[in-house]
Formats: structure tokens, sequence, C-alpha cells
């Protein structure tokens, strides 16, 4: 945390919102709440003493999440409202809405391997659903939409690091939806007089994550494996980079988003990330040595290298200052740190003995 002159702490633009919601407390949509990311989110604003309606269909996210927060603290219950629906519903959408302060709008279909084998449903989800989710919050006169964009609008661009006014040819169907979502932000920002906030999340992991299915996330699929004794592949030659981004992260700057002064943050989309790159190579090689440390046998894992797959970007490296100088935010969690957590709550998920240094 940064000081001021006479060596006092100084308060983060975050530590200041986190006690501005525990004293004006809000009633906030989170749509795909039983998700990884949604969940998540749920957690923290239920900890500051916000009421939070939910909003999922259970696709892919998973009622274990919300059980899981829930029985957090007695008193969250209370304050939480489950709608279990889909978004390509605009009844549910508008159920969801109503007496919403502010919406968090997480639900999507993710992943470009999926979005390439089946396009038609990433596009009904991710564009149609986010186009109920607009329309039902206009609706209900809410004061603020934050969104889920994502990293891959930028495509083939090729300048890094990679800057919120200049993206490239997107390269899979997933991408195109999130390119729509901002499109049709900016439209109705404009045309209904709307809030609306981007955040474009670089591959975000952390507690919680689904390691299961086709179309896991890297970094809780790889620690799946090797806790599973299964090979952890690479496409490509390990040099494809990432902007990995741990979950902390993202809760602060949708809080952040949804709290900003309007004049100079809406209408538009926000890296979230920590503005620095890790190969996939480097990746593997940090999660076998710090799951290693719960598990001495992983140590001698190596990678398996397959093809490159298509629609993948060969790197993402975000420049944050745009959220920095417009939200207040700053990542409170590298790579290094946020693994540390995350492995921490697998290997607790998986029966693995807490670390000397995680007891003390």
């Amino acid at each position: 945390m940064a000081s001021s002159p006479s060596g006092s702490p100084l308060t983060s633009p975050y530590d200041a919102l986190r006690r501005e919601l525990v004293a004006r407390p809000k009633v906030w949509l989170i749509t795909g709440v039983a998700g990884f990311i949604g969940s998540n989110l749920l957690e923290e604003l239920l900890s500051l003493g916000q009421t939070v309606i939910g909003l999922d269909n259970f696709l892919t996210g998973h009622r274990a999440n919300l059980d899981a927060v829930l029985a957090l603290r007695p008193d969250f219950p209370d304050r939480f409202r489950f709608v279990e629906a889909d978004i390509r519903s605009i009844d549910a959408c508008h159920e969801a809405c109503s007496g919403a302060d502010f919406v968090l709008h997480q639900a999507a279909l993710g992943s470009v391997p999926r979005s390439i084998h089946d396009p038609i449903t990433s596009s009904h989800v991710n564009v149609d659903g986010f186009l109920n989710v607009l329309v039902a919050a206009r609706d209900s006169k809410v004061k603020r939409i934050v969104y889920a964009s994502s990293s891959s609008v930028y495509g083939d661009c090729t300048e890094l690091p990679q800057s919120e006014d200049r993206t490239g040819r997107v390269l899979s169907p997933y991408a195109a939806t999130k390119v729509t979502n901002e499109l049709y932000a900016g439209v109705f920002q404009r045309t209904y007089g709307m809030e609306i906030i981007g955040l474009r999340y670089f591959n975000v992991f952390g507690r919680r994550q689904d390691p299961k299915g086709a179309y896991a996330a890297v970094i809780p699929r790889w620690v799946a494996n090797l806790l599973d004794g299964e090979p952890c592949h690479i496409f490509g030659d390990g040099k494809t980079s990432r902007d990995f981004c741990y979950i902390a992260n993202v809760v602060q700057a949708n809080l952040l988003a949804a709290a900003a002064a309007p004049a100079r943050s809406t209408d538009t989309a926000y890296n979230v990330a920590c503005g620095e790159s890790t190969s996939l190579t480097e990746l593997f090689y940090l999660i076998r040595d710090g799951l290693a440390a719960y598990r001495p046998s992983i140590q001698t894992a190596e990678p398996h290298y397959d093809d490159f797959r298509p629609g993948d970007i060969a790197r993402s490296f975000a420049n944050i200052s745009k959220a920095r100088d417009a939200l207040g935010y700053e990542p409170t969690h590298r790579i290094g740190a946020g693994l540390a957590e995350a492995l921490q709550w697998y290997a607790a998920a998986n029966g693995l003995p807490a670390l000397e240094s995680a007891r003390a």
C-alpha cells in the first residue's frame, strides 16, 4: 500500500469504496451468480452488507458455489434472492432486474473452442442474452450496468501492451460476441441515457474455477491433471503468453466500475489484468512447483506440447493505465500471489493437508 509523506498508510480507492458500501448498502443483480466469477462477487457483496439478487440457469455454474458462499455467515441467505432462469428469457431478466440498483453481468458461454464448435449457441447466450439484460435494466431504471467483456476482442492486434483504443481482427465466434456486446452497450448508453461499463477480462483464475469439462480454463485444468497424474498439454511451442488475473482483482474492478463517477467512466471498456505476461511454459512450472509443496511426487511432471489451436491469440499483455486512472483500479494479486491462494484452495478441495505456513 502507498504511504503519505508522513509515513502513514494511504487508503486505496477500493478500501474507501468498501467502507462506503457498508455505510450505504445497495441492491445488486449478478447474472451468472453460480459461476466462478459470479460467486466471488456474491461473497464480496454479502460480506459488505449488500442485498444481492442472483440469476443463473446452472448451464456452466454450480449450485455448490452458491451453497459454499451462503454457508460462510448465517446472515448471508437473508440478503440473497435467487432466480433460477436463463438470460435468454426476457421475462426472467425483468424479474431479476426489478429493484436492483446495479447489474453486474457475468452470465455467458465462455471458451473460444466451444464457440468454434457451436457458434449459434454462443451467439444466442452471449448476444441475445446480453440484449435481454440491457432491455430489462433499462425498463427497471437501474443505476448502472457493469458487464464482462474479454481480451479476445484484441484478436490479431500485435501492439503490446494492448490498449483499449487499438484492437485487431477477432479470431473466434466468442470474440465476435464480445465485440457485439461492446457495440450494444454503447448504443444503449447513447440512445437510452443508461450508464454502462465494460470490463475486458484477461485470463481470470482463482477459487471455485471449475477444472472439469472439455472447455475448462488452463489453470484449473492443469491443477486437476497434475493431481490426477494426467499429462498437461500445451498448444504450440509454449511461448504463447497470457496476462493472468487473479479473481480478487476482478471483484475489485467490478465494484469500482459500478461506483465510478459517470462523466469520466461510462460508455467505454477497460482492461482488467495485471499488466504482465506469463508464457504457458512458465505457467506450467509455477503450477507444478506450487502443487509439489502439497504433493512432492508432482515435482517430476513435465508438459506435453501439441499443435497450435485455431482461434488462439499469440500473446496477451494489458495496458491497465486507463482503469487505474478512471476507476482507481490497482491489482492486489500478481501471478505468484494469486496462484498461491488458488492452489491452497484447490489443495483443500482435494483433501490435501495444509502447508505449515498456511496453518501458522
